[in-house]
């Protein structure tokens, strides 16, 4: 019995191994397609908060700000969905996060219950997930392999 749950136990690991990159890609493009088209449309149900936080930029007003960064994330979006532009998503999306977390520190009230930290309202929630997202990211940079890689010519100093 144990080798047939071992070898079931297997079988679905590589299933899950064969399909969570794929996986992790389109749920990147529909996610941020779909929210990102969103905000130029006005229908975001983020854009007071996006309003909110970028109201003390120095340039632009936040209705600029809001149709820029919903194109933005399109962006992140489609360069997701391919292997060759996934780099240029990761840093697309580095960036962006750098501005999504900024409710957090400068709109603590809308973010925060009575602004306990410990007790982030569904606002707070919903910017902490992104930290999800973050780490999916970089399992697919971490999935980049290049054709030095593949072909040995740079030496694998994991473990040294």
């Amino acid at each position: 019995m144990k080798r047939i749950l071992d070898k079931l136990d297997r079988g679905i690991i590589k299933n899950m191994r064969n399909v969570s990159i794929p996986a992790i890609r389109l749920s990147f493009g529909v996610i941020f397609i779909w929210f990102g088209l969103l905000k130029p449309l006005g229908l975001s149900s983020a854009e007071g908060l996006l309003k909110a936080t970028v109201i003390w930029l120095p340039f632009g007003s936040p209705d600029i700000w809001l149709i820029i960064i919903g194109f933005w994330e399109v962006a992140i979006g489609v360069f997701f969905l391919f292997k060759a532009t996934t780099r240029i998503a990761i840093v697309l999306l580095l960036l962006q996060m750098g501005g999504t977390f900024m409710p957090l520190i400068v709109l603590t009230e809308v973010t925060f219950q009575a602004n306990n930290f410990l007790l982030p309202t569904l606002e707070g929630q919903y910017i902490i997930k992104n930290l999800m997202i973050i780490s999916a990211a970089l399992v697919l940079g971490g999935e980049i392999k290049t054709a030095k890689f593949k072909k040995g010519n740079i030496a694998d100093t994991e473990g040294k």
